[in-house]
């Protein structure tokens, strides 16, 4: 099967766990050059990145704080010094610090907006000039369909996530005159390990409001950034796909 990402260099921030491993896994097998980021966990990280090494792929991880502009800076400058050039940007990294907003410290509430949107701000402004040159370029940020629908619990979050999908939208619009498509993804209930700390309760409650009666794997929202970053997809930008069973159509 023809690989569709070959010559390609992406990156990917948050790739050592979760969504982020399953993007970072596609995209190499598609052919990809992937350079991804990890914050803390370094053993695995390079655990994986040996792994798809030994198996043919190139894979790189790189140690990053995407909520930090000079840590954001090195990261590209390294990427381009390495590669040339970069074709797609995934800003997969996030975090959550769950809380009803009258016990919500302001901590909390930052180091959610910084991770989960000003670090899509950071990378995205970043690749900018790089992706304007070469009049060409994918960028795709993973929201939630919380950002859509709101959650109890998870404002910060979800303020964060909503952020993202409005900033998909502008920057599609301001970047769509170089080829630079921007757009954006929004997962519903996947099974991670963030959400293997649910209750079986709590994930029943999940599963009786899904139409798929399911949760997604990560490899089906990775499925989808690799049909958005490939030229299958040279057609669409400033959306927002939800990939949740279901979930939001009612």
């Amino acid at each position: 099967m023809e690989k569709r990402l070959t010559g390609k260099i992406a990156v990917i921030t948050g790739g050592s766990r979760g969504i982020g491993e399953a993007i970072v896994r596609k995209l190499a097998a598609e052919g990809a050059r992937v350079f991804a980021t990890f914050n803390s966990n370094a053993e695995k990280a390079q655990a994986i990145e040996q792994e798809l090494t030994n198996n043919g792929a190139s894979v790189k991880f790189v140690s990053a704080d995407i909520s930090q502009e000079e840590s954001v800076k090195q990261l590209m400058d390294f990427v381009v010094n390495e590669s040339g050039r970069i074709d797609i940007l995934v800003n997969n990294a996030g975090m959550t610090r769950d809380n009803l907003l009258m016990r919500m410290s302001l901590q909390e509430w930052e180091d959610v907006i910084n991770t989960n949107l000003k670090g899509v701000f950071l990378c995205s402004k970043a690749v900018c000039r790089t992706m304007m040159s070469q009049r060409r370029g994918k960028i795709i940020n993973i929201s939630s369909i919380v950002g859509m629908t709101g959650n109890a619990g998870q404002s910060n979050y979800v303020a964060a996530k909503a952020g993202v999908i409005g900033f998909t939208k502008s920057l599609a619009k301001e970047l769509s005159s170089r080829n630079i498509l921007v757009n954006c993804i929004a997962p519903g209930y996947v099974e991670t390990d963030m959400t293997e700390k649910l209750s079986e309760q709590q994930r029943q409650s999940f599963l009786d409001i899904i139409p798929l009666k399911r949760a997604a794997k990560s490899d089906e929202i990775a499925s989808v950034v690799a049909f958005l970053a490939s030229d299958d997809a040279n057609y669409i930008t400033g959306q927002t796909i939800a990939v949740d069973g279901g979930l939001t159509m009612y």
